[in-house]
């Protein structure tokens, strides 16, 4: 409708009904952009008259979703509350590194020292090998075989449904409950005498151990950010390789040990179980749920925190689930080719539990064998800290990091498969080296955070890539049969044809990953999300004054939602 064509006075007294609004475009006054020259001439009575028009900028715009917008908290990041009445400028570098340090000092002990004992708590049925478990509870190879095998059974089973706990109830209170009863259930190993029992328990302890991963990957992604990720996860994860060290001078000693009616796998079970429940309580009173709620950080602090993720674009979490995300990552092709990788590099993850098995037979004594053993978890440390520094470097990224760390794995498969029998230093070594094929699932853990966005897709896609992991670690135990020992020239065969693909897989990613970063850096700029309000609770009124502003980065959009985000590679 024209300017010209009605009376300003006139239309203003005859739609009285429409005052609100205009009151409330003039509070917005300095927001609009009027490009006619009767902005300049006439300003104030262009945008009452744009107002009352039947198609004003107010309303097209509105109608558009570029308007002002009011959601539901719960619809929002947790974090939307603490940051929408703070500034959001960028921290002072200062106060962020004094800030990070604080964190680090405060969670980084606890997470080592937990995911420490849970890898003891799993890997103990191999060191248990060398200590006398399968004559003691009468068991045979295959049977071992399956109790390695049942753990990552029922992790699998029951993945999801922990990943959706973790969403609903406080993560790090979840993580100890289930420690706890992962400490129990290690203590009830030792009262277990045949298969049927070990069973059982091997059964629950996959349950409970299925929420420590995920949490951990969640809790880390809360407090850092994606290029701090990548060292915060090797940190915790490369505690595997000191868990292999404690549990072999612990074998060591309790080898030398003469119990009646109680061998030495069984004290082996009640050592790691006392550790784990004592960690659990702990774990309980003084790891946080996240930093909005962060008992170590002041309320000032607390906004600082979610303030230096902001660069992340994934904020801190949601605890409703949403049906559009879960569908969201179910058609994502990305996130099946993170799924594929995750279970065929985890096939060499079985020299966990055969680990002890393999240098025993290449002539090694007992004694030996648990001191050698020491060494893996040497070469894990090294492994994993040489990943994660080269994932870090500019230029090198995750992707080509993983694909660096598995040539030297490559190359020990091939020489235990190639070497002379009575090369038994050379096989060693051979060995070793093959434990390098381990750490580039450490460097895709720090990797998969940065990866996707929105907080239901988030923990899905940690529960699909734990899944093929699970699915990964419960194969591979059956292919060490019996028939091919002592050299064992099919499984490693396997392992190193795993070890080629997961090379393959981890280029195709970083691939679709560098294609789709350049489709978006061609795009325009999105302001979809610009202009997201939550109504206050301080006023009732329907106005924009009323309501804060809400970044979009605590939205709690997914990663093809918000086409700001990029993936890291």
């Amino acid at each position: 409708m024209s300017i010209f064509s009605f009376g300003l006075h006139g239309n203003i007294e005859s739609r009285r009904e429409d005052l609100p609004v205009i009151r409330e475009s003039i509070s917005r006054l300095k927001l609009c952009k009027l490009k006619s020259h009767w902005q300049t001439l006439f300003p104030l009575s262009h945008l009452l008259l744009c107002m009352m028009s039947d198609s004003t900028s107010y309303y097209s715009n509105e109608k558009k979703g570029r308007a002002l917008k009011v959601v539901n908290e719960s619809d929002v990041d947790i974090a939307a509350q603490l940051v929408s009445k703070g500034d959001g400028g960028e921290l002072d570098p200062q106060v962020a590194k004094k800030l990070q340090c604080k964190i680090d000092l405060h969670i980084m002990p606890l997470m080592c020292l937990m995911y420490l004992m849970t890898f003891a708590d799993k890997t103990t049925l191999g060191q248990s090998a060398v200590l006398g478990i399968e004559a003691t509870a009468h068991i045979n190879q295959n049977q071992f075989n399956w109790l390695s095998s049942v753990f990552y059974l029922t992790y699998l089973a029951f993945e999801y449904p922990q990943n959706l706990a973790l969403q609903r109830f406080p993560v790090g209170k979840w993580m100890s409950v289930n420690i706890f009863v992962c400490a129990v259930v290690l203590l009830s190993h030792a009262a277990c005498h045949s298969f049927g029992g070990l069973f059982a328990v091997r059964f629950i302890l996959g349950i409970c151990e299925g929420a420590i991963t995920p949490g951990f990957m969640i809790v880390t992604s809360m407090f850092y950010t994606r290029q701090e990720q990548n060292k915060r996860v090797g940190y915790w994860f490369l505690m595997n390789g000191f868990a292999v060290i404690f549990l072999g001078f612990v074998s060591f000693g309790l080898l030398h040990t003469k119990t009646h009616n109680f061998a030495p796998w069984q004290w082996l079970m009640v050592i790691t179980g006392l550790i784990t429940l004592v960690t659990s309580v702990c774990f309980w009173f003084w790891f946080p749920d996240s930093p909005t709620t962060a008992w170590f950080l002041t309320v000032e602090e607390r906004a600082l925190a979610v303030r230096r993720i902001r660069v992340n674009q994934t904020g801190v979490e949601n605890k409703h689930w949403k049906r559009e995300q879960f569908i969201e990552t179910l058609q994502d092709p990305k996130i099946w080719v993170m799924v594929l990788f995750a279970a065929i590099a985890n096939i060499p993850n079985s020299l966990t539990n055969q680990r002890q098995l393999i240098i025993a037979q290449f002539g090694f004594t007992p004694i030996e064998t648990t001191l050698l053993g020491c060494v893996d978890g040497v070469m894990e440390i090294l492994s994993i800290w040489l990943g994660i520094s080269l994932a870090g470097m500019k230029g090198i990224g995750r992707a080509y990091a993983g694909v660096i760390i598995y040539i030297p794995g490559l190359l020990g498969a091939l020489m235990v498969n190639l070497l002379p029998s009575h090369r038994k230093v050379g096989l060693l070594f051979g060995y070793w080296l093959s434990i390098f094929s381990i750490a580039p699932f450490a460097i895709f853990l720090g990797w998969v955070s940065g990866l996707v966005a929105g907080h239901t897709k988030r923990t899905t896609t940690n529960a699909l890539v734990l899944i093929g992991y699970a699915i990964g670690n419960f194969a591979s135990p059956f292919i060490w049969k019996s028939e091919y020992q002592p050299r064992n020239h099919v499984p490693w065969d396997f392992l190193a044809t795993s070890i080629g693909a997961s090379i393959l897989i981890l280029l195709t990613l970083r691939t679709m990953l560098a294609r789709e970063n350049a489709r978006r850096d061609k795009e325009t700029c999105q302001d979809d999300y610009d202009d997201v309000y939550l109504p206050s609770k301080e006023s009732e009124l329907g106005t924009a004054q009323s309501k804060r502003k809400i970044d979009k980065v605590f939205l709690d959009l997914t990663d093809v939602q918000n086409r700001d985000f990029r993936y890291t590679l």
